[in-house]
């Protein structure tokens, strides 16, 4: 985990955002647990109600849950979530956006996919 004191994405939100990582990246499978919020707050020096405020947010989307007295675990189904979630956001936040803008520039839809395609086309070259 890394986490960036200075960003403006404030740091409960970095906590949470670390933990889906984990979580896609096969680090924390489902049903098994993750680390404490002492052990996180501790190696990382972050304060302990934050990083629970990031937990308890990943609680509330079913991401993670709770087993009282033994800690935090990983939801079944929770890779799924998030990458709905994430797609969700990546369609608000950038496409939208883009086609925003295309429309502005007066591009047309297939002008988009053509530079997108060109895109993706310099990245395999790489």
């Amino acid at each position: 985990m890394q986490f960036d004191f200075s960003s403006e994405v404030p740091l409960y939100q970095q906590v949470a955002e670390e933990i889906e990582d984990a979580i896609l990246s096969g680090a924390f499978e489902e049903e098994t647990q993750v680390p404490s919020t002492t052990e996180i707050s501790t190696t990382y020096r972050i304060n302990p109600a934050t990083v629970l405020k990031g937990m308890t947010q990943l609680t509330q989307e079913g991401i993670l849950y709770k087993k009282r007295g033994v800690g935090m675990f990983v939801s079944p189904g929770a890779g799924a979530r998030i990458l709905q979630k994430r797609r969700a956001a990546f369609y608000e936040g950038y496409v939208v956006k883009l086609l925003e803008e295309a429309r502005k520039l007066g591009m047309s839809r297939q002008e988009v996919i053509e530079l997108i395609k060109g895109g993706s086309q310099d990245e395999q070259r790489n």
